[in-house]
């Protein structure tokens, strides 16, 4: 990894719904070339985190720093939990919109990142008719278009067959291989073992742990990231992880109703 500044660093993250403290005092960096997994139960704050680092969403409080200038057409690419485009329009189209967006990206990075997500073979078919998990790939290729510096997943293996899940992991590994910062937000934690470089368990507002998933077995003495994340977290196999947030009223939603978070 770069000995160079980290191109993505979260500083003292606060986020509050209401009553409900949702992270507290959150902090972590992320090097060129590493892939950071955030993982954690049903409604820890992952999808929060991962907005405000990404910049959609202002945290209550602490800072987020990503490059200016990155070298690339974008500084940070972000593929939202459930992404949306227009159902009329093909998936080159789509793309391309996007392309029209980014200084120096043309048809030809286009059709390059539709290869790379696999999706090359449907590139003239409309949005509308494609797949769950064609659409999250469509949305990962519009995250990665431009090269950012910095690319930030929430859940893309979400709706993927586990070949799909593990090509998708393949291109981010690659994407890190070549120099990029990336977090992802997954469940899918036998994908996250092989290939996350640095391991988040958000849960009670904060990272309860941290590290390479060999350390995180080591610590706990567990034979895979699945037994540790249950250990770490107090559960047993079996068990519901859904969390409500910090300093929650009995009976509310995570987020007073306001979100659903993963």
């Amino acid at each position: 990894m770069s000995e160079e500044p980290a191109p993505l660093r979260a500083t003292g993250i606060d986020q509050s719904f209401g009553d409900v403290e949702v992270l507290s005092d959150v902090s972590l960096s992320v090097d060129r070339g590493e892939v950071a997994a955030i993982v954690g139960p049903n409604g820890s704050g992952k999808s929060t985190l991962l907005r405000i680092l990404a910049g959609i969403s202002p945290p209550d409080d602490g800072t987020v720093t990503v490059p200016a200038d990155a070298g690339g057409a974008r500084s940070l690419g972000f593929l939202p939990q459930r992404p949306a485009f227009r159902e009329g329009f093909t998936a080159r189209d789509t793309l391309g919109f996007y392309a029209q967006l980014l200084d120096g990206v043309d048809n030809e990075d286009v059709a390059e990142t539709l290869d790379l997500v696999g999706l090359a073979g449907v590139a003239d078919r409309a949005v509308g008719s494609l797949s769950g998990g064609m659409t999250r790939l469509l949305g990962l290729g519009q995250a990665v278009l431009g090269d950012p510096a910095v690319l930030i997943l929430d859940e893309p293996g979400s709706g993927l067959d586990p070949a799909m899940v593990e090509r998708l992991f393949g291109i981010v590994g690659n994407l890190a291989a070549d120099g990029t910062a990336i977090v992802v937000a997954s469940h899918e934690l036998p994908a996250v073992e092989a290939h996350a470089d640095t391991v988040f368990l958000l849960d009670e507002g904060d990272f309860l742990a941290s590290g390479s998933p060999t350390a995180l077995l080591e610590e706990t003495g567990t034979e895979t990231l699945s037994e540790a994340f249950l250990q770490i977290v107090g559960t047993r196999a079996g068990e519901t992880t859904v969390r409500a947030g910090v300093g929650r009223r009995a009976n509310e939603t995570e987020t007073g109703g306001k979100r659903d978070d993963e």
